[in-house]
């Protein structure tokens, strides 16, 4: 027995080393190597040259062009259709999760799927599908002229758009916990004589509540830099339906780089602070699954 082992281990695949022998010293380096070029060339130095471009003249004029009147609006408007979504999205993937992570039910699946189509369809395509429903010449469009309210080209249906793209984020992080979670402690608490309330806010709530946050910050990060469906909705009308992204676009297209690169900076900057808080909530997530 302990001949066939030995034999079996030592064994040499045809054409080949034997199965003990080590790596190649420069197979690792090399790896290495082209994982930081390829960053460097679609990350790293694009990072840069937007910071450069933004400061190249000084940090006078980069905060004139944060403090001009078309980025004010356009931040402005950025933040107030974030504080719309954001909080529509979180009470919808909470329900949306609660029936999917704690039911079994036909068509279960074919749910979950359609959650994941915002992932699957371009921004631009769903921009499209929206002007296609509530445009002028819409299903909906004469009813929504007769009523004197205007979807398209105005401030409803850039909320539209930003909502339909962010729809997935906070049910797709809630779902896991809650199936990871599961439903002792739940049913325990209803034994105890607690209503359905006091079961989600002092039991279900406290255990996914990393997720949910994690959800939302996500919610948050894609709101504010969307683009393709919300210019497709907005018609980028300077201080009127201009987003922070749809101003970097037009003020390039103006030949107003710096101011461009300014606002990009600040966007940049928001995605930083997501991946921070990111970071933060995978590590107390990953700690409270030691402890438990």
């Amino acid at each position: 027995m302990t001949a066939n082992i030995n034999s079996s281990t030592n064994y040499k695949f045809p054409g080949g080393s034997s199965t003990q022998s080590q790596e190649k010293p420069w197979v690792k380096p090399t790896l290495i190597t082209i994982a930081i070029a390829y960053l460097a060339l679609v990350l790293f130095i694009p990072t840069l040259n937007v910071f450069y471009q933004a400061f190249r003249k000084g940090v006078e004029p980069f905060f004139a062009n944060l403090t001009s009147p078309d980025f004010l609006h356009a931040a402005q408007l950025t933040l107030v259709i974030s504080l719309i979504v954001v909080p529509i999205n979180t009470v919808f993937g909470l329900c949306a999760a609660w029936v999917i992570g704690r039911n079994k039910f036909p068509g279960r699946t074919l749910l979950i799927s359609i959650l994941d189509v915002p992932f699957a369809i371009s921004p631009v395509v769903a921009g499209l599908m929206i002007v296609l429903l509530y445009g002028r010449l819409g299903w909906f469009g004469p009813l929504l002229e007769a009523v004197n309210i205007k979807v398209i080209f105005a401030f409803p249906g850039m909320v539209l758009a930003t909502a339909f793209v962010t729809l997935p984020f906070v049910a797709r992080e809630v779902i896991p916990v809650l199936e990871e979670v599961g439903r002792d402690q739940e049913e325990a608490a209803k034994t105890l004589g607690a209503n359905d309330w006091q079961i989600f806010w002092n039991v279900t709530l406290p255990s996914i509540r990393w997720g949910l946050l994690y959800g939302v910050i996500l919610t948050n990060a894609r709101a504010m830099g969307e683009f393709g469906a919300v210019s497709v909705v907005s018609g980028n009308i300077a201080k009127k339906t201009q987003t922070l992204p749809l101003f970097v676009e037009d003020a390039y297209k103006q030949y107003a780089t710096q101011a461009a690169f300014s606002a990009a900076v600040v966007l940049g900057l928001l995605a930083v602070v997501t991946l921070v808080l990111k970071e933060i909530l995978e590590r107390k997530t990953s700690i409270k699954e030691v402890d438990s």
